[in-house]
C-alpha cells in the first residue's frame, strides 16, 4: 500500500468518525428539561420514532422524528425547547401549483416536505433523473432556495 492510498483512507476514517459525532442517537431523558417539555407539547397525537442531537456549526440542536396520520414530521429545537424547524412529508399534490410544476421539470418526484422556519415555509423534493437523485428547495412560487 502507498503513502498516498493510506493518507487517503486515513483522511476518510476520520472524517467519517467526525461525521458520526456530530449527529448522535439519543434517549428521551437525555434531552434538556426545556426541551423535553417543548417535545411533549409538540407531538401531541404523534408517535416519536426517535431522538438525535446534532452539532451543526458549533450549534446544539436536538432532532425529534415522529410520525403524524401516516405521514413523517421531523421537529429540530435548540437547547432553551424553541422550535427551529420543522419537517413534514406531504402529497405531490397539496403543493402550490408553482412548486409542483418546478419540482416535476426536474425529473420525476420521490419525495416532497414542507419545511418551516419561523414563518418562513420552503419545499423540498428529492428529484430522480437520468438515474440520479437530488435534492431541490423552492419557494411558494416555485423559485430556487438555497437550502
Amino acid at each position: 500500500m502507498s503513502m498516498r492510498t493510506f493518507s487517503f483512507t486515513s483522511a476518510a476514517l476520520l472524517l467519517g468518525v467526525t461525521l458520526v459525532a456530530a449527529d448522535k442517537k439519543i434517549q428521551a431523558k437525555d434531552l434538556p428539561p426545556a426541551v423535553q417539555k417543548a417535545v411533549q407539547e409538540a407531538t401531541k397525537g404523534a408517535t416519536i420514532k426517535g431522538y438525535s442531537k446534532e452539532v451543526e456549526n458549533g450549534k446544539t440542536e436536538y432532532e425529534v422524528e415522529t410520525m403524524v396520520n401516516g405521514h413523517s414530521r421531523d421537529l429540530l429545537f435548540d437547547p432553551a425547547g424553541n422550535l427551529i424547524a420543522a419537517e413534514e412529508a406531504v402529497a405531490l399534490d397539496a403543493v402550490p401549483a408553482a412548486v409542483k410544476a418546478a419540482f416535476e421539470a426536474r425529473g420525476k418526484v420521490l419525495l416532497v416536505e414542507t419545511v418551516t422556519k419561523g414563518t418562513t415555509v420552503t419545499y423540498e423534493a428529492q428529484i430522480q433523473k437520468n438515474g440520479r437523485k437530488s435534492e431541490v428547495v423552492v419557494s411558494a412560487d416555485g423559485k430556487p432556495v438555497k437550502p
